[in-house]
Parts: structure tokens; C-alpha cells; sequence
């Protein structure tokens, strides 16, 4: 079964790649022989994951300065990868955004364009944009980076929510577009400890970890199973799926 996990010879793209969850898939796609680009809005951040890539494995690593909320950067950067790496195998749609609001009503249009456009518009645009390339080449997967949130969602997040949502739709959708050469999947994460949750106060990470029947948030590297699964052959025969990776905190009780 090793072998149903070789990602050699292929190339992914990680949006969001250069931190967090998508820094995690990022390093294990590597390590597992795939070639791999960095797609995030600090160019200096993605070049630094790329440098560790290309000295820690070996592999071609690409930076690429991207915004996901922009149509018009989703097709440089799926130009960009053909262009340098020739080809195209795995799309990870991890980049995303929960701003804080004050409340629902005071909720500005401008917050909420900007949460929709990172974590559906540009989501969408780029995989329909890999889509078609892997169809009409050798096929591929797209793994749709998701939260808890898209089924329990809360009055603090709700646009990202709404927006997380949306890529289960637009998930399983896609998963019948493409003759099934493209398979595409989601994965659900819960609470993990990034980077960004170190601006978590104690109060809140408590909070959350009493409602997880595991007891704690999750590590960034607990991430790398789900996502080699969907990008390797192991999934082959694995469409439209929503796999949670949440230490069973989604659809708990109450």
C-alpha cells in the first residue's frame, strides 16, 4: 500500500501553503515526492517554504505571490505552474479568512465581499481553472479546504461559514463535472494549533477543547493524512467526499 501514497512526478499546488495547515500538506506532499508550488499573498513567506522544500527533500518547489481573492491571479497562477512545472495534479484549496465583525447587522459590505471573494469566489474560479487542465491531461484531485464551521456555524464567523458551506456544494458539484477523471473531495478540519491560534485567549481555546470529544485541538500535522489520502491514487475511487478531521467535535451534541 506505500506505494498507493507516491505523489512522485506530481505537482500540487497549496494555496495558503507558506503557514498552518497548508505549510503541513505542503511539507508531507514533498516528502512523499511531489513537487510542490507555494500560492499565498506574502511573495517573501512562499519563497522561504520553497528554499526548506527544495533543501529538505530534494523536490522542484515553486513560490508564487497569490491572492485568493482575485479571479484574475487564479488564472496567472495556474498559467504560472504549466508554464514552469509543465503540468498539474493536485490543487489544495486552503486559503481562507474569518475577520472579526462586531455583530451581524454591523456587518460592512466591504467585510463581507472580502470573506466571500478569499474563501468561495477565488476557491471556485481556481479549481474549475485546474480542473480543465487535469481533465483533458492526465486527471487529478482537488481538495477543498473546509471548517466545522460550514455545519455548526456561529454568529461570530457566519460570512465564513456561509462561504465554507458553499465549497461542499461546489464539491459535489464538481465531482460529477469532469467525467470523473478530476476527483474532488473536502476536508473538515476543527480546531488546530497554528500560528494563528496563538492569538487565542486561554479562555477560548478551554472553551472549545470541553466541547471536543478528544479533549484538545489538533496538530498541524494531523492534517497530512486526510490530505495525502485525497492527492494520492490511495483515493482513487474517493469523489464528492467530506472527510472531518475535527477530533470529533463536529455534529457533537447540543
Amino acid at each position: 500500500m506505500q506505494s498507493r501514497f507516491d505523489l512522485s512526478g506530481k505537482v500540487a499546488i497549496v494555496t495558503g501553503g507558506s503557514r498552518g495547515l497548508g505549510l503541513a500538506m505542503a511539507r508531507a506532499f514533498a516528502e512523499h515526492g511531489a513537487d510542490v508550488v507555494i500560492a499565498s499573498r506574502k511573495r517573501e513567506a512562499c519563497e522561504a517554504v520553497a528554499a526548506e522544500l527544495r533543501e529538505r527533500y530534494s523536490r522542484r518547489a515553486l513560490a508564487v505571490q497569490f491572492h485568493a481573492g482575485k479571479w484574475d491571479d487564479c488564472t496567472r497562477l495556474i498559467d504560472t505552474v504549466y508554464a514552469e512545472l509543465g503540468r498539474l495534479d493536485v490543487l489544495v484549496n486552503n486559503a481562507g479568512m474569518s475577520p472579526l465583525y462586531p455583530s451581524l447587522e454591523a456587518l460592512s459590505e466591504e467585510l463581507w465581499d472580502k470573506v466571500l471573494d478569499v474563501n468561495l469566489k477565488g476557491p471556485f474560479r481556481l479549481a474549475a481553472l485546474a480542473a480543465a487542465r487535469m481533465a483533458a491531461a492526465d486527471g487529478g484531485s482537488i481538495i477543498n479546504v473546509s471548517s466545522v464551521g460550514a455545519m455548526q456555524p456561529t454568529t461570530v464567523e457566519l460570512p465564513y461559514a456561509m462561504a465554507k458551506a458553499a465549497l461542499h456544494a461546489m464539491t459535489a458539484g464538481m465531482s460529477h463535472a469532469y467525467g470523473g477523471r478530476v476527483r474532488v473531495n473536502v476536508i473538515m478540519p476543527g480546531a488546530f494549533l497554528t500560528d494563528i491560534s496563538n492569538a487565542w485567549p486561554p479562555e477560548l481555546r478551554a472553551m472549545m477543547e470541553s466541547g471536543i470529544p478528544m479533549g484538545r485541538c489538533g496538530e498541524p500535522e494531523e492534517i497530512v493524512g486526510a490530505a495525502l489520502y485525497l492527492a494520492s491514487d490511495a483515493s482513487s475511487y474517493t469523489s464528492g467526499a467530506v472527510i472531518k478531521v475535527d477530533g470529533g467535535w463536529a455534529y457533537r451534541p447540543g
